[in-house]
């Protein structure tokens, strides 16, 4: 099994074989000795309503003021707001909505095999108000993710911070098969300057050791609990040897599994075959025990015990449940590539392109997949549990940046409050990365990461994408309004729609040179 989970780890490696270095930054305006953002409704994750309006004081990459300014509805007193001189930057945002920036929980920058240069995916991100990302395994080599997250913080680049959580076992040339070994590699990696792990899984033993020295050393970790090991440990196996995070799903039916031991897998099934793996895995929630029952609150007192964080990343498996809506979502036209575009296409050897023969009963059986599945996240976040948010983009028809925001509007249908999904995608997720003390609020002293929008995103999250929302005028008029107006990311001020601007001409010029035109599954010019 050890070495089959090895082959398994570096198959998936090669779809992130390295790819080219971001290019210098040429974008953004800042950091300044003092920013004044003028006049915003704030939208904070402190659990505070939306106040406003509000002038907010940045002083180089610090807040420094957050002062009421006035009333809804009635002209401010220019006495009352925070005064600029010579050489300081206003910036008028009279109206529009203020957050703190976005953190993804699970944003793998791409590879060669997917064809995403890095440029266009840190702006994608950037684009959708998304400052801080954790790389759940610096697939393009753990040198390659470092040193962009050093270009990052020195702002040498236009990217989000990076939070690099390297793939266990990733550049030895051999399975780590003893604690021994386990313990090395995670003192080397952590030697080098990586703030986690991601595990896909691993013999008992190892498992264990590897993730009591990476705890012992102050960093944490992640795991996507493969079907190839999970039945050895579980989600709550792992939680109390240490794991501080899980990814989508797995793990967790098969911690609350009641009358069982193992996954009910038909004679026939063979994991290498994707459609059959997922089709099984949309089984999966009505195998576990039911909802509301005693093992069910068993198992999630347990885990709010430990402190875990759930990271559900319900986007990535959307297509699973409505296939037409992920690949003919609007923004694919301009701005997913044609490289990437044939990876997502059926194939029964490229990653997540498991559309063999996917169709209305396999749908069916992911709707009601996600109804159990995000009642239990909802109840756990209810319960005071930590509930982050990850996009997993670049498989599975979900793009970068766009598929962040349709996270946000998928927690909002498994129960949570508009509120409470910022709460997730902001300071959730910067205490899951040890990081709250300087992202993921918008409280004086804290670094100057902001999401500007024109459109007021608690009434409707779709007016965060980059192509908008629909609304009809007065005069019926259909018009597009909102996505992000400015990302601002260590008090460097981006224009959203620029970045997107960048991005369009990325994969227009890419279509040009390839002579190409986006076509559904089947279909021949």
């Amino acid at each position: 099994m050890k070495k089959i989970l090895f082959v398994f780890l570096l198959l998936n490696l090669k779809a992130y074989a390295q790819i080219k270095d971001a290019p210098k930054r040429s974008e953004g305006d800042g950091p300044f000795n003092k920013l004044v953002i003028r006049g915003v409704t704030l939208i904070n994750s402190t659990g505070a309503p939306p106040l406003g309006p509000i002038d907010i004081v940045v002083e180089q990459n610090r807040i420094k003021e957050i002062r009421q300014v006035g009333y809804p509805g009635v002209p401010i007193d220019a006495k009352r707001r925070p005064k600029v001189e010579a050489g300081d930057k206003e910036l008028d945002c009279t109206g529009m909505y203020l957050m703190p920036g976005f953190v993804d929980m699970h944003g793998h920058i791409g590879g060669k095999e997917q064809g995403t240069p890095s440029e266009y995916v840190f702006k994608l991100w950037l684009a959708h108000g998304v400052t801080t990302v954790r790389e759940p395994g610096s697939g393009n080599g753990i040198d390659w993710t470092l040193a962009h997250k050093q270009k990052s913080l020195k702002n040498e680049i236009t990217a989000p911070r990076i939070f690099a959580y390297t793939f266990f076992g990733s550049g030895s040339d051999k399975p780590i098969t003893t604690p021994e070994a386990a313990r090395e590699w995670v003192r080397n990696n952590a030697n080098k300057g990586a703030d986690g792990i991601k595990f896909f899984g691993a013999e008992p033993n190892v498992f264990r050791a590897a993730l009591e020295e990476n705890k012992s050393l102050g960093l944490r970790s992640a795991c996507h609990h493969a079907q190839l090991e999970v039945a050895r440990m579980n989600v709550l196996a792992t939680a109390k040897a240490g794991l501080t995070s899980m990814e989508h799903w797995y793990g967790l039916p098969e911690a609350l599994f009641d009358d069982r031991t193992l996954q009910n897998y038909p004679a026939d099934y063979n994991y290498n075959n994707e459609q059959n793996r997922f089709e099984e895995a949309g089984k999966l929630w009505k195998q576990a025990a039911e909802p509301g029952s005693e093992k069910w609150y068993k198992v999630m007192d347990e885990l709010l015990k430990i402190d875990f964080t759930l990271d559900p990343t319900f986007n990535i498996y959307e297509a699973n449940r409505d296939f037409m809506r992920a690949r003919r979502a609007e923004w694919h036209e301009d701005y997913t590539l044609p490289a990437l575009w044939r990876f997502y296409g059926p194939s029964r050897i490229s990653h997540g392109s498991y559309w063999l023969n996917w169709g209305t009963e396999q749908e069916i059986q992911w709707k009601e997949n996600y109804r159990i599945w995000m009642r239990f996240v909802n109840e756990y976040k209810n319960k005071g549990g930590r509930v982050t948010t990850g996009s997993d983009s670049g498989y599975i028809y979900q793009l970068y940046g766009f598929a962040y925001i349709r996270e946000l509007e998928l927690l909002r249908e498994a129960g949570f409050h508009p509120l409470e999904v910022i709460r997730s995608a902001t300071i959730k997720g910067a205490e899951a990365l040890g990081a709250d003390k300087e992202i993921g609020s918008v409280e004086v002293g804290k670094l100057a990461d902001f999401v500007i929008s024109e459109e007021n995103p608690l009434a409707n999250f779709s007016s965060l994408y980059g192509t908008g929302a629909i609304k009809v005028t007065d005069k019926n008029e259909v018009i597009r309004v909102g996505g992000v107006k400015y990302t601002v990311k260590d008090g460097i001020v981006y224009d959203a729609k620029k970045l997107l601007e960048d991005v369009k001409n990325i994969v227009k010029k890419a279509k040009e040179q390839e002579k190409f035109e986006i076509l559904q599954p089947g279909i021949k010019k």
